[in-house]
């Protein structure tokens, strides 16, 4: 049986419509298999007015796993000592920058724990930071996405100056109450506070949040309705994965279906920006789910025997090449799919840049 109110609803946002919270939260809840699917056809079909059948791929490179944090969902906690840690040299990092550069990404996502020698060294410490940075732009020739944690706002500045244009801080979720269990000792303002900073700058921003971590719908809603108001350029959904070591081991997962949901939701609310179907979940195996729901960018793209690890899962698919460009490509045909051109990511993110600096020209003019 057509429910009726459900096609309302995705008529009005396929149409470019806006909704309401309670809205949103229905979408979220979705059981019924008929329901679902009409969702992703929505999602679907918003993507492809928006972006065609192009999808764009992202490089992983996470260089340091020594973290000064103890977030309590993180295997890479401070406290967690069951786990072997590795800080990349900057030969290294260029040269698997360039690897993922000649296998055809269109981005180098950067990431690290808030390395404590790089943190503890002060000046010196993050000056050898923005010059790998630089180093990797430059070699590769592609934008860089830079997830580092909490930095310095001069240190946003210099990279800002530098020409990096994404800057990812992930809250997990907007619900202070939660981020204070996942989040152990952070300020969560704090983190919104770098966020808008790094926007101000001129920096487009990825967040992220969490699902599968004692959540409500009503903190999944506000999360994507901050998203939205905020502005966020690009919006990630992963699903939580207990770890060895931690204090969340124990929480019981859960399977990919609300992942695939909250994408296809974040699709239609947020119509024209980038949504990723992460690999770092369920591995090449969940890839063609979450495309179905509406994602349109590949990340934790993995080169093998580099000696990397992923976030979610150490070393799920990574060793045997199935984090690369040569088995995504199929899933991506199946699906009707094909990876964007590499000046088709540019003018986007140039689309996005300038639609942004208009944005901030138009408040200045008003505060004036």
């Amino acid at each position: 049986m057509i429910d009726l109110n459900l096609t309302k609803i995705l008529n009005r946002l396929q149409d470019g419509n806006t909704t309401e919270k309670n809205e949103i939260k229905y979408l979220l809840g979705l059981s019924d298999p008929y329901d679902i699917n009409l969702l992703f056809e929505a999602a679907q079909n918003v993507r492809d007015r928006y972006f065609g059948n192009k999808i764009f791929l992202y490089g992983f490179l996470y260089f340091s796993t020594h973290c000064r944090n103890n977030c309590n969902f993180c295997q890479y906690r401070r406290s967690n000592k069951m786990l072997a840690r590795y800080r990349k040299t900057q030969t290294q990092i260029l040269t698997t920058a360039r690897e993922m550069a000649d296998a055809g990404v269109h981005l180098i996502d950067l990431t690290m724990g808030e390395d404590p020698e790089l943190y503890s060294s002060g000046e010196s410490g993050f000056n050898r930071f923005v010059g790998m940075i630089k180093a990797v732009q430059k070699e590769t020739k592609l934008p860089v996405m830079i997830s580092p944690g909490i930095l310095p706002d001069r240190v946003l500045v210099e990279l800002a100056d530098a020409g990096i244009i994404w800057y990812a801080c992930y809250q997990e979720t907007h619900n202070k109450i939660l981020y204070k269990t996942l989040r152990h000792g952070q300020k969560f303002e704090e983190r919104l506070a770098k966020k808008k900073r790094a926007k101000r700058l001129g920096m487009l921003i990825e967040e992220g949040i969490l699902t599968g971590v004692r959540e409500t719908l009503d903190d999944l809603t506000d999360s994507i309705i901050w998203m939205r108001d905020f502005g966020v350029d690009q919006a990630r959904i992963m699903t939580f994965v207990p770890q060895t070591g931690t204090p969340m081991a124990r929480i019981m997962p859960q399977d990919n279906l609300t992942e695939q949901k909250i994408i296809a939701v974040m699709r239609l609310i947020l119509p024209d920006r980038l949504i990723p179907a992460s690999l770092d979940v369920d591995g090449l195996d969940g890839l063609k789910a979450r495309l179905d729901a509406g994602a349109n960018v590949v990340t934790s793209i993995v080169p093998p025997q580099k000696g990397l690890a992923g976030v979610a899962n150490h070393s799920l698919d990574i060793e045997d090449s199935r984090r690369t460009p040569d088995y995504i490509l199929p899933i991506l045909k199946t699906c009707g799919l094909a990876p964007a051109m590499p000046e088709e990511y540019q003018a986007w993110i140039e689309n996005r840049q300038n639609a942004l600096s208009s944005s901030f020209a138009k408040k200045d003019k008003i505060v004036c």
